[in-house]
């Protein structure tokens, strides 16, 4: 490769980094190109990228990002995830396809200026979606302001069945 072609390599390579929540490092030695072009599919289907770069070109990229953190990872042959979006659903892509092809290892990665070991994308990837999680929050803050009307409409109701207890009472007496 022409020293110009490695120095722009670089310099997208690190925009790419100071542009993404997340990155992930996979190992894909082994994988036919077939299935790993299903991968980088259903990863755009999902708002996520998958690039395949030299190891030294990725260690020069990641200078000044929190990707340099990744440097033990850089060994053999690797490919990179890439999000701006949902964090989750890059792990997740990552985890299914890891489940149905034996080859492909999940090394590590980083969340932020967090590194992520494998058990951590694993989480990741077991979380729900960003969808369902605000659903869930919007379901729980909904919950309270609804019981407290209940208790407070409760309250003239008992009152009601007391005085309606009280004059049954008198009634039968």
């Amino acid at each position: 490769m022409e020293r110009n072609k490695k120095e722009q390599v670089v310099a997208e390579l690190s925009q790419r980094f100071r542009e993404s929540q997340s990155v992930l490092v996979t190992d894909f030695k082994g994988i036919p190109m077939d299935q790993l072009s299903d991968l980088r599919a259903k990863l755009r289907a999902v708002g996520c990228d998958y690039q395949v770069a030299k190891n030294t070109l990725v260690k020069l990229a990641a200078k000044d990002t929190s990707v340099a953190l990744l440097d033990g990872l850089m060994v053999g042959n690797n490919a990179l995830g890439f999000t701006t979006g949902d964090p989750a659903a890059l792990a997740k892509a990552f985890s299914d396809f890891a489940k149905t092809n034996d080859k492909f290892v999940i090394k590590g990665g980083v969340l932020g200026d967090k590194v992520l070991n494998p058990a951590q994308i694993k989480a990741l990837a077991a979380l729900p979606s960003r969808e369902v999680m605000l659903a869930t929050l919007l379901g729980t803050l909904n919950a309270v302001p609804t019981n407290f009307v209940r208790v407070l409409a409760a309250v003239p109701q008992k009152l009601v069945y007391c005085l309606a207890a009280i004059r049954d009472q008198k009634e039968a007496a």
